[in-house]
């Protein structure tokens, strides 16, 4: 039953943020805001800098987590509904999107808190329940493409309001149904209160050793190129999907950015499931590494696809992203877990989302915007030529993190606290 409620959890946590994500560029660009692309993915970064105040002050402290995700679902959506009233506004409605991000970004933490406290080995149970968010993900693009445009008179869904509107939607529901989780208490109450301790200091004196600063300084550096996939890899996907000279879809199996793109997110799915036999078989470092050669390759590709907007090679490159998420982002996840000790694993998580989504996708969403507006000058997109130059940058930039790592990080079989499995 528990199970049942945190893999629920997970399934709507991850529809909302793949309903808005992959479409909004699409959106802007097609409502006279293409130079501003960027912005959304910087500040959904600057929420995540904040969300450790959430975290560490909030959720670990004072309320439950259920009560914390249930409340901040709640706000997030009744912002969502309000953004599409903002598209003639460029100023309202980043500004509306930057205090949406601000109630979601600490519900990731807080997510992934709540479910590994409720579960009792993180490596085996943790991945199970965690699918269920990818297949939300994945549900989500599926719907913007398959249903939503049933109701959009032949235009491109992403180009509506109509997933911004699904997205507050959900956010709703999920807000909803948070108060139904299993109750998770703050487990810090009664620890004296301080900025070292909500920015998650006092975590990193627990956690604290050299490849664990290895780790979180290499999580910041990889996710400055993810900004980029995230960004522009819906608005690219495209030109594999997409006839510019007649105007029509060459694909009907995926017709659209929103559903050509879920193709990562199944993939992710898959990956996941083999999550548990991978760890035994890897250890941690192994696994981080396959992940970040993924993302080398997976923007290699999409530059040899670019010349001649090669479908398959778009396809390929996108698949990897399953890769690219589990074998790094989720097994990071669990190394975090497995080192923290229960009394700070919302501060280790919080400041795990500080790091990866908060500072490097913060840097990255700056530094991708320059990239791309250089590029674009005063078009409207891309031409093939500039995306086949535009993409091994951020190839170069992972590899480079990569290798940085494989030199670097050399976990310790005691880094675990006691009672907890050793970290390979």
């Amino acid at each position: 039953m528990i199970r049942t409620k945190l893999s629920t959890m997970m399934f709507l946590q991850f529809f909302i943020w793949g309903a808005w994500y992959t479409t909004i560029g699409n959106y802007m660009s097609a409502h006279g805001m293409s130079s501003l692309v960027n912005l959304p993915y910087v500040m959904n970064p600057i929420a995540a800098i904040v969300a450790p105040f959430f975290l560490g002050l909030v959720a670990d402290r004072y309320f439950s987590t259920e009560k914390v995700l249930g409340v901040l679902h709640l706000l997030g959506g009744v912002l969502m509904l309000l953004v599409p009233g903002a598209t003639g506004a460029p100023r309202l409605f980043i500004f509306l999107i930057l205090l949406y991000n601000l109630c979601y970004m600490p519900t990731l933490g807080l997510a992934n808190s709540l479910a590994f406290h409720n579960i009792s080995d993180q490596e085996n149970q943790f991945p199970l329940i965690r699918v269920f968010g990818t297949v939300g993900w994945i549900i989500a693009g599926l719907f913007i493409g398959f249903v939503l445009s049933r109701f959009t008179a032949g235009q491109l869904p992403d180009n509506t309001p109509l997933p911004l509107y699904t997205t507050g939607i959900a956010s709703l529901l999920l807000g909803l149904y948070s108060f139904a989780l299993p109750h998770t208490p703050p487990p810090a109450a009664g620890r004296p209160v301080s900025v070292r301790s909500i920015v998650g200091v006092e975590a990193l004196r627990e956690l604290g050793s050299t490849p664990f600063y290895v780790f979180i300084v290499c999580s910041m550096l990889i996710c400055i190129p993810l900004a980029a996939y995230y960004a522009y890899a819906p608005i690219f996907a495209r030109v594999g999907v997409y006839d510019r000279g007649t105007h029509n879809f060459v694909t009907s199996l995926f017709p659209n950015p929103s559903s050509i793109m879920t193709l990562g997110q199944m993939s992710e799915t898959g990956f996941m499931l083999l999550m548990p036999l991978m760890f035994a078989r890897l250890g941690v470092k192994k696994m981080l590494l396959v992940g970040m050669g993924a993302w080398v390759l997976r923007y290699a590709l999409f530059a040899i696809a670019a010349p001649d907007a090669v479908f398959w090679l778009i396809v390929t490159g996108i698949l990897l992203h399953g890769v690219c998420y589990d074998f790094f982002f989720v097994t990071g996840q669990i190394y975090v877990d497995k080192k923290s000790s229960p009394a700070v694993r919302g501060q280790a998580q919080g400041f795990l989302v500080l790091v990866t989504y908060g500072v490097g996708m913060l840097i990255g969403g700056f530094i991708g915007g320059w990239v791309y507006n250089g590029f674009k000058g005063a078009a409207t997109d891309l031409t093939l030529a500039q995306w086949a130059k535009f993409w091994p940058l951020p190839a170069a930039f992972a590899a480079v993190v990569m290798v940085l790592f494989a030199i670097f990080f050399r976990p310790q079989t005691q880094e675990s606290p006691a009672g907890q499995q050793p970290v390979r």
